[in-house]
């Protein structure tokens, strides 16, 4: 594997914990306000221990662009976080990365030169004017940045059915799939295939209206007739995390906890969605523990820190994993309290380690996609 952060000097890697606390610690304390420190969700513990704000990547974003006194921003997440973390933040702020081989596999699924290939062959069959590009937020900003510049938008799991039906040129009440048919529109939506499976079949679609796009085969792998019909190209992109979730999980969760309850995030098959009791992001999934009654045994389908969180934060409920043996993030498990150290170190001293910046002409084209969002929701 090709790696961008060179390892970490030794008296990092062998301090012990209390020694690298120290070092955080007193490092904050140099840099006083000048400092955002962001924790996203999936973060080990190590690290969130240190957050100003935890929450998911674009809540994290928003915070740091709210927070224009921050003269730093170290984002304790992923490289596409902290790349729309630059995008929001003023020039005057600089937003750093612990880790810089703390990147997103389902991101790297879709890269620009394949969307735009896919882009460029579509526009052989069917009339471009007609397909809407939507990224899932868990993009690059190359990525965001070419969905502005084709009219489409930027998507959270929180708010991918109201982006889609925007994408579908839907009016408010109107009937997707009819709504669709009036229009004429159609969505390419990526680099989560199931995010918009599961959203397309929230607004009334059918399997037949979907397609699944693969970028490594001529056209997708599909016939012209299929990219004709298709309402939503599905790009072949997954979280390799919310994918090892099986409807297997579910039944044994059921077996054993009757009046469980089954919480699932919608980066996770269609399969197991559809046996879920609440499906939503992750602000949702923490409302629904925080909210349930005492007693309750919930099943979660999502990234295994923010499970273990949730059960040492709520000790009134019975927080478990629907598939106990399922790993970290590999990519979120890279950032550690050894790489927050060493960078915050390094700005106490006056270097500003593992910058993220992203360039003047992509950042305007993404924060178009941003702002679309946002307008839509």
């Amino acid at each position: 594997m090709f790696r961008l952060q060179s390892p970490l000097p030794d008296h990092y890697r062998d301090a012990t914990p209390e020694e690298l606390a120290a070092r955080i610690a007193a490092a904050r304390d140099a840099l006083g306000p000048s400092l955002v420190v962001l924790g996203h969700h999936y973060q080990r513990d190590e690290v969130m221990a240190w957050a100003d704000a935890r929450g998911d990547s674009f809540g994290l974003a928003r915070f740091a662009a709210e927070h224009r006194d921050a003269r730093y921003v170290v984002f304790c997440g992923v490289q596409f976080m902290a790349e729309s973390a630059d995008v929001l933040t003023g020039p005057d702020q600089a937003v750093l990365l612990p880790d810089l081989n703390a990147g997103c596999s389902m991101a790297d699924m879709a890269d620009l030169e394949s969307v735009e290939t896919a882009w460029d062959e579509l526009a052989g069959v069917i009339d471009v004017e007609t397909l809407v590009p939507v990224t899932y937020m868990n993009s690059s900003a190359e990525l965001k940045a070419f969905v502005g510049r084709h009219g489409g938008a930027v998507c959270t799991s929180s708010n991918a059915r109201a982006v889609v039906a925007w994408a579908l040129g839907l009016e408010a009440g109107e009937d997707a799939v009819a709504g669709a048919r009036r229009t004429g529109r159609r969505v390419l939506f990526f680099p989560d295939q199931h995010l918009g499976r599961n959203t397309a079949y929230a607004l009334g679609f059918a399997a037949s209206d979907m397609r699944v796009w693969d970028p490594r085969r001529e056209l997708g792998g599909l016939e012209d007739a299929d990219a004709k019909d298709a309402t939503f190209l599905l790009w072949k992109g997954h979280c390799s995390v919310h994918q090892r979730f099986r409807t297997e999980h579910v039944d044994a969760f059921r077996a054993e906890h009757p009046r469980g309850l089954v919480l699932v995030h919608p980066e996770c098959s269609h399969e197991v969605v559809d046996l879920a009791d609440v499906v939503g992001s992750t602000d949702t999934i923490i409302r629904t523990v925080e909210s349930a009654e005492p007693g309750t045994t919930i099943g979660i389908a999502t990234e295994i820190h923010l499970v273990h969180r949730l059960a040492n934060e709520h000790p009134e409920v019975t927080v478990l994993s629907l598939d106990p043996l399922v790993c970290p993030c590999s990519t979120m498990f890279r950032i550690d309290a050894a790489h927050l150290a060493w960078v915050l170190d390094g700005l106490v001293a006056g270097d500003v380690r593992n910058r993220i910046t992203v360039g003047p002409e992509t950042a305007a084209d993404a924060r178009v996609a941003l702002e679309r969002m946002l307008a839509i929701t």
